[in-house]
């Protein structure tokens, strides 16, 4: 999916075509919010002003460039695991047989493509603890990137929270249901409590 250009993705996001879809939107939104992160850490190595802080600064660069590594494979992920999906929606089911055959596809593909939302989910919040560290630590001059970051990140998050729920109203594995419930909910209330934080710790510091 991200070998395609800027255009071509959002032409194909635009498109009637099945994928690329919400889930792959969100990842690539993780993608970016944390690259401005990185921006803001690149931007602030070297500095004389904030030499205390390289070596934190360093790591965080590490630990955003796997991220980065992890969420673009994601978007190719959530394509994949969304396709099969979409094709057992198109089974036939005039008989019991096909019935019985469609929905054993059905509950079989929601898994993974359920799955994969949650995963995305997960590098958000992930994204979002090292645009904190980006945005306590990094120069004054860009902090505002790093707010951007977690704004991005905080919507990629509310992003894949819905793709993960419209998965799991058709799935009929109560206890793999509720689970999945469970683990979004976590994600989320963690996630958008500490973007809402980073947003206004920027905020602040930019008027200050």
């Amino acid at each position: 999916m991200l070998n395609k250009t800027c255009y071509e993705f959002i032409d194909a996001l635009a498109s009637k075509a099945p994928i690329p879809g919400g889930g792959g939107a969100s990842a690539l939104a993780v993608s970016i919010g944390v690259a401005l992160g990185c921006m803001v850490g690149n931007l602030t190595i070297g500095k004389k002003k904030y030499a205390d802080v390289e070596e934190d600064i360093l790591e965080l660069l590490r630990k955003s460039k796997a991220l980065i590594d992890r969420t673009n494979k994601l978007v190719q992920d959530d394509a994949e695991a969304f396709e099969p999906l979409s094709k057992a929606y198109s089974l036939p089911s005039e008989t019991e047989q096909q019935r019985i055959n469609k929905e054993k596809t059905l509950q079989k593909a929601l898994i993974r493509a359920t799955i994969v939302p949650l995963e995305i989910a997960e590098c958000c919040l992930e994204g979002l603890k090292l645009i904190e560290q980006y945005a306590k630590k990094g120069s004054s001059l860009v902090i505002s990137d790093a707010g951007v970051g977690a704004v991005l990140c905080k919507s990629a998050l509310q992003g894949a929270k819905l793709s993960v729920l419209i998965n799991l109203k058709l799935m009929k594995d109560e206890t793999l249901k509720k689970e999945l419930q469970s683990r979004i909910a976590a994600i989320e209330a963690e996630g958008l409590i500490l973007a809402d934080k980073i947003y206004q710790d920027v905020e602040e510091r930019i008027c200050s």
